[in-house]
């Protein structure tokens, strides 16, 4: 009972924290589930429940312990959110034991099917939470991760699932080894090698266009600086001392990360004057983040991007969509949470925008061809139906700026960009990241990082620096792009087909019992 409750949901856990930033051992993600598996054998529902809520509490707590860096409380409620979700796998996963007493093939695919719906559902319940999908293990695998292009990061969390339950399936509550049947085995190598073979075809898949150069500024301004004035105008100077070294590159585009201007930026003319007259000094355009103040018709506040032409005018401006719960705005504030505003004085909330923005920078200054982007702000990349958003209204190539200096030197800047790299790989469109302490790297169409900030000493996090990369600003219509999320969808539907037939059928066998007894 003690290995059941404790130690096999231990070991997931564990296996599965390794398996992410800032360990990044992403094979163990192959073999995690594995002792959650064995342990709901035999169990009551309740009980499958709670050992796979044991093991959500862990991992999530571990994986997402840089939260408690802002909020504590927010750390050990999102934890205990978060593990609904495994618990709902093991309550499934038993269920489905009911119905395929000895595990086949058509146990391990309901499984696979269960753990996609539920990571979709927890990717847009509530707003959404889209991070530390189990796909993402998969970031560095290059070609395992093409497949994205079809499924999004729900295919490979499928295949990682599979894998895991094919291998628990022969293994005994005495664990005597992992090799399963051989035509489970076989069927294994199968699907894992015609995933490899797709992705190795996709690497070789050349992407040729237009090139378009772009700098991205890393100012790694400690979180506790960032809005106090008496730093103002050394944040400011070391936005443009580094924007002038990046601009010996001659870039197209300068990028400045999420609120790196310190203040507001149309109000304020002082820091007006000094961006827009950078712009003009390095003669490029400079794209900036900043927070804009009310509208006459929306307020108070908005998280924008703003765009600067060589000539030091204003082009245009981005506000962001998706704003981030309880950061900068509490959900139902002046009801329900009404008591978190004022308990830990939030101030006024931010405005989400309403429109999908994109922006145009030429090809060559002073020439009529121009590339279009799109922007998003924080953590709006983990909502796949954004960039795909912002394809759709024409944007090249995506841009992703950010300020993840709130979680200090922990895994949190990393496991922010495998959501990017997905992107990339689903849309087939480069990603730029350019984030306050890092990780501001570039991403290519197959989801390979080309160039990121760094030190002498190879660091990328916690370090000023700048970037500069080739970007093609070319897209291609991949079934992603054109279906979203078919995929996971289906894994929903087929799952709870299975579900009413499997209760369809015990509903049956019971009424054919009870009318057995009553003729007899």
């Amino acid at each position: 009972m003690l290995r059941r409750l404790i130690w096999l949901p231990l070991f997931s856990a564990v296996l599965l924290t390794l398996s992410y930033p800032i360990f990044n051992l992403n094979f163990l993600a192959w073999f995690a589930l594995i002792p959650l598996l064995i342990a709901v054998r035999g169990e009551k529902p309740l009980e499958a429940f709670f050992t796979g809520y044991i093991t959500g509490v862990l991992f999530f707590a571990s994986a997402l312990y840089w939260v408690s860096y802002v909020a504590i409380i927010g750390e050990i409620v999102l934890a205990l959110y978060l593990a609904l979700y495994f618990g709902l796998f093991a309550l499934g996963a038993d269920i489905l034991l009911m119905q395929f007493p000895r595990p086949r093939i058509r146990y391990a695919f309901l499984v696979s099917t269960l753990w996609v719906g539920l990571e979709y559902i927890r990717s847009h319940l509530l707003t959404g939470f889209g991070w530390a999908l189990l796909g993402h293990t998969q970031w560095e695998n290059i070609p395992i991760l093409q497949m994205a292009d079809m499924t999004g990061a729900y295919g490979i969390s499928f295949l990682v699932v599979f894998t895991n339950a094919l291998l628990a399936s022969k293994i005994k509550k005495k664990i005597k080894g992992l090799v399963p049947e051989p035509r489970y085995l076989a069927l294994l190598v199968i699907m894992l090698v015609t995933v490899s073979i797709y992705g190795y075809f996709r690497m070789d898949e050349k992407f040729r266009g237009d090139i378009i150069t772009v700098s991205v500024v890393q100012g790694n301004i400690p979180q506790v600086q960032k809005w106090d004035e008496k730093y103002a105008d050394d944040i400011l100077k070391q936005y443009v001392s580094l924007t002038r070294e990046a601009a010996k590159d001659k870039p197209n585009l300068i990028i400045w990360p999420e609120t790196s201007v310190p203040g507001f930026l149309e109000t304020d003319q002082k820091i007006f004057d000094t961006v827009s007259g950078l712009a003009k000094e390095v003669n490029a355009y400079l794209l900036v983040g900043t927070p804009s103040e009310a509208t006459p018709d929306r307020g108070p506040y908005f998280n924008s991007a703003v765009l600067f032409s060589n000539e030091g005018t204003v082009v245009k401006r981005y506000d962001k969509m998706h704003l981030v719960p309880f950061g900068e705005y509490v959900p139902f504030g002046d009801n329900m949470f009404s008591f978190v505003k004022t308990r830990y004085d939030m101030g006024e909330d931010y405005s989400p925008g309403g429109d999908y923005t994109i922006f145009e920078v030429p090809l060559e200054l002073g020439k009529g061809k121009k590339v279009r982007f799109g922007v998003l702000i924080c953590f709006e990349d983990i909502f796949p139906e954004l960039v795909a958003g912002s394809v759709a209204n024409g944007a090249d190539f995506m841009v992703v700026i950010t300020n993840d200096a709130w979680f200090m030197k922990t895994g949190a800047p990393y496991q922010h960009a495998q959501s990017s790299v997905f992107r990339a790989v689903e849309n087939r469109i480069n990603v730029v990241r350019c984030a306050n302490t890092g990780y501001s790297c570039f991403i290519d169409q197959k989801g390979r990082i080309t160039g990121s900030v760094k030190d002498a000493k190879g660091e990328k996090i916690f370090v000023p620096g700048f970037a500069t990369g080739k970007v093609v600003p070319l897209k291609k219509e991949t079934f992603y792009f054109k279906h979203g999320d078919l995929f996971a969808w289906a894994c929903i539907w087929v799952f709870l087909f299975d579900l009413t037939l499997y209760f369809i059928y015990n509903y049956i066998k019971l009424r054919r019992k009870n009318w057995k007894k009553s003729t007899t």
